[in-house]
């Protein structure tokens, strides 16, 4: 009899202690899923520099953040924690999406250390056997948890609009209506502008005024051809621009005939010894090609905006149960570490 006590009062002791110990590491929990302090600390870690800026431009802060002060209603600790716990909802979120969709196996936090070790290894032995390794050598854990959570959210939005009945599926017509309702951002690439192009020489020695003079004289003429006629030096120019293109050049001569209505001229653009207006003379889309152009990144765009409200969703939908004394147990000597 008292071997048998010994034995459950030694096995009741036991799982007192592991029932402490999971407490001490247990900082909170989504949905049944453990939140670890490790957990909360890496997010903590990796959103200090945003907060820190955050509270900087909302309170007037300089200098260095006492994360012990208040900040309005809550220190900048408290503040950092709340921000850290709803990053961790919508991690969970999305990590036990892609728990049922077959793309990992554990939502854990140690699950994602141990994915980290194993990638690297895979890179460094990689790397030894002279293999082309895309990206990083090696990456931190902050490094990881944004390529992780990019490649995720590209997986689950592939998986999940793959087919008619998916949650993120987008139908023709969808994408239809959404180039119809904003056709001009749609049709940059379709457009062809017809211009005027009027180059006028800025004289040696002209005055400050010069500008606001020639600028006046361009706005109560017929057109940049009447202004050419009279401005010593001036050159003119016609052509034909097809819209789109990466180069500054292109970027910047979009953003001057974008804005114009055909027969309007721009406002000077000055430059070194000249100055220089533009009229635009017509502009034509080619609608079928803007669609046809267009249609594949439109419905990506769809893709990702019923991603994002799908998963904000089961983020609402979600049980989050927070222990207030373990979390306030982080100081910020954790921080900083």
């Amino acid at each position: 009899m008292l071997v048998t006590g010994v034995c459950v009062a030694l096995a009741a002791l036991v799982a007192t202690g592991m029932a402490l110990a999971q407490r001490t590491d247990e900082v909170a929990a989504i949905d049944g899923h453990a939140v670890t302090r490790d957990e909360l600390l890496f997010h903590m870690r990796r959103l200090a520099p945003a907060v820190q800026n955050e509270l900087r431009n909302q309170y007037h802060l300089t200098g260095a953040i006492d994360w012990t002060a208040r900040a309005g209603d809550r220190t900048a600790l408290q503040r950092l924690a709340d921000r850290a716990l709803d990053e961790i909802r919508q991690d969970k979120a999305t990590l036990v999406l892609a728990k049922e969709q077959g793309l990992i196996g554990s939502v854990d936090h140690a699950a994602f250390l141990t994915e980290l070790e194993e990638e690297n290894a895979r890179r460094t032995d990689a790397i030894a056997r002279g293999e082309v390794v895309y990206g990083l050598a090696e990456f931190s854990p902050e490094e990881y948890y944004s390529h992780r959570r990019a490649e995720l959210t590209t997986l689950l939005q592939q998986r999940l609009s793959a087919k008619a009945g998916d949650p993120l599926w987008v139908t023709d017509a969808e994408v239809r209506q959404a180039f119809d309702a904003d056709k001009d951002a749609w049709s940059a690439n379709a457009t062809t502008y017809t211009y005027t192009k009027l180059v006028v020489p800025v004289p040696e020695g002209a005055g400050p005024d010069h500008a606001a003079a020639l600028q006046r004289r361009v706005a109560a003429a017929d057109g940049l051809r009447d202004v050419a006629k009279r401005e010593p030096g001036a050159k003119l120019t016609t052509d034909t621009y097809h819209g789109g293109g990466t180069a500054a050049h292109q970027q910047d001569l979009m953003a001057v005939l974008g804005t114009l209505a055909p027969g309007r001229i721009s406002d000077p653009v000055p430059s070194a010894g000249q100055i220089t207006f533009y009229e635009l003379t017509g502009r034509t889309v080619d609608e079928k090609a803007a669609f046809a152009d267009y249609s594949r990144r439109i419905r990506q765009s769809l893709v990702e905006e019923k991603f994002h409200q799908f998963l904000r969703r089961r983020v609402d939908g979600s049980d989050i149960t927070v222990d207030t004394a373990a979390v306030e147990s982080v100081n910020p000597e954790d921080v900083q570490h």
